[in-house]
């Protein structure tokens, strides 16, 4: 049988690219994902129901194209909470100065402003800190009414009509998914997308409504963007498929000195749980309109590959940017040259975490050890629902990863897991069956030559989820 090699990346960690106004045509799109994007985010603050299902048809294009499984992220809104209007559209607080925000919807002043979420005004206590404009003004909570809050102003400086209200010290009665969250949510997935970003996570709870809703049609990737959720970290871990660093919003609410060290903790608890995480926003903000980013950003990049990592995310850069595909290109350059340091494979063994106490977990723990030993070119893992495939990942092997599924939302699930490649095949129905289609992939995807040793993990009996129990070794012929 001829080697006939297909699109593959040169490297374990994925990336996920937003689109926007700058990457929503079909040549775009596909030069992106020739460039490096292995999923393709819809970030639905942006745009309507039409644009979106737009995208959705063109990314379904370009993987019958491609004949490539290709991830789809539906990120949703989540609530957002904003001061009122202003009488001339736009104020100065002074620092030292008072400011009331009350439930009075008559425009604004540099005294007060409307503040049309009476849940803050319930939630908040005295001495609490509310941040507005991204974090650029900070009040203090000074005194409390049914109606208002009196604050003072502690970092002033302008302010203007619907700005964003930040409250970081308390858990506010809000919940994660609006109105319009859960009307995008079905949409997104009834049309096949295969992650839903949660966002405004505070609690286990919001990410237990979020997989009522979606009824494990798509997996929930929880973004981790409030304080709270870092109290919660790991009852939300427990219950969510896939996490989301999200460090814009973090940082918001969170001191910048804090933010890095929030980061590692995510990457390293989502990795001991075998949960994909992705590290996201401003990882190359300035090729939003430079066509080259700064070092300051390229060891962003590489400090989140070496923490091993599941996958980058672009947002800025490929939805609204002036140089869509350089971003994806140099993110591809940063992430491949970084894999292929010593020190990587240093660091990623050195971090691996003990498999856990039952059968698949040491199943997929021996694959990575059978490997490494023996020099295998690949481990393929026959997955149902992905779980078989996550669990080598876990292990974060040398050897390259196919997972081989009969199923075309799992195949497309694995375009965010760390090293695997994904393929849609007919089931298996033996385990002699599942070797000779291991060797075949591998020799005809180009991952191994005859004569080459290869990995294989399944479950048995194919088809049940859960059951990986068995591990082959075998030579491509």
């Amino acid at each position: 049988m001829a080697v006939r090699p297909k699109l593959r990346r040169r490297r374990r960690t994925k990336i996920i690219a937003t689109l926007g106004p700058s990457s929503s045509t079909p040549d775009v799109m596909s030069r992106l994902f020739q460039a490096g994007a292995d999923v393709f985010r819809l970030n639905f603050s942006h745009g309507d129901h039409a644009d979106h299902a737009a995208r959705f048809a063109m990314i379904r294009d370009l993987e019958a194209k491609f004949d490539r499984p290709i991830g789809i992220l539906a990120d949703v809104q989540g609530p957002k909470l904003r001061v009122g209007r202003f009488s001339g559209s736009r104020v100065h607080l002074q620092a030292g100065h008072g400011f009331r925000l009350d439930l009075n919807a008559t425009p604004g002043n540099a005294q007060r402003v409307n503040l049309p979420h009476p849940e803050i005004i319930e939630a908040a206590s005295i001495g609490c800190s509310l941040l507005l404009d991204d974090g650029k003004l900070r009040l203090r909570v000074l005194h409390k009414r049914g109606d208002a809050l009196e604050t003072e102003v502690v970092v002033g400086g302008p302010l203007s009509d619907r700005k964003g209200v930040n409250v970081p010290d308390v858990v506010l009665p809000i919940p994660a998914l609006t109105v319009k969250d859960r009307a995008d949510l079905e949409f997104a997935v009834s049309h096949g997308a295969n992650y839903i970003g949660l966002s405004f996570v505070q609690r286990p709870e919001d990410v237990a409504e979020a997989q009522a809703l979606v009824a494990g049609r798509a997996w929930i990737m929880v973004k981790l963007e409030k304080p709270q959720a870092l109290d919660n970290l790991e009852a939300i871990l427990a219950l969510t498929d896939a996490v989301m660093v999200a460090r814009g919003d973090l940082g918001v609410e969170l001191p910048p000195e804090e933010v890095p060290l929030a980061q590692k903790r995510i990457v390293r608890l989502s990795r001991q749980l075998g949960k994909p995480v992705v590290v996201a926003t401003q990882m190359l903000e300035s090729m939003i309109t430079a066509p080259a980013p700064t070092r300051a950003e390229a060891s962003d990049v590489a400090t989140a590959v070496f923490d091993g990592a599941d996958a980058v995310m672009l947002s800025g850069e490929t939805a609204a940017g002036q140089y869509p595909y350089e971003a994806v290109n140099m993110m591809d350059r940063i992430v491949a040259r970084v894999e292929q340091d010593a020190e990587w494979r240093a660091l990623i063994d050195a971090s691996r975490h003990a498999p856990e106490k039952h059968a698949a977990a040491a199943i997929a723990a021996a694959s990575a050890q059978v490997s490494a030993t023996i020099g295998a070119k690949a481990i393929v893992a026959f997955t149902t629902s992905g779980s078989t495939a996550l669990r080598v990942a876990r292990e974060r092997p040398a050897a390259p990863v196919i997972g081989l599924t009969q199923q075309q939302d799992t195949a497309r699930r694995m375009a965010v897991v760390w090293g695997v490649h994904a393929m849609v095949t007919p089931e298996a129905h033996s385990m002699t069956e599942a070797v000779n289609r291991a060797a075949r992939v591998a020799l005809t995807e180009g991952f191994a030559a005859r004569g080459e040793e290869i990995v294989v993990t399944a479950g048995v009996p194919f088809g049940q989820v859960g059951t990986t129990n068995a591990l082959r070794v075998t030579t491509v012929k």
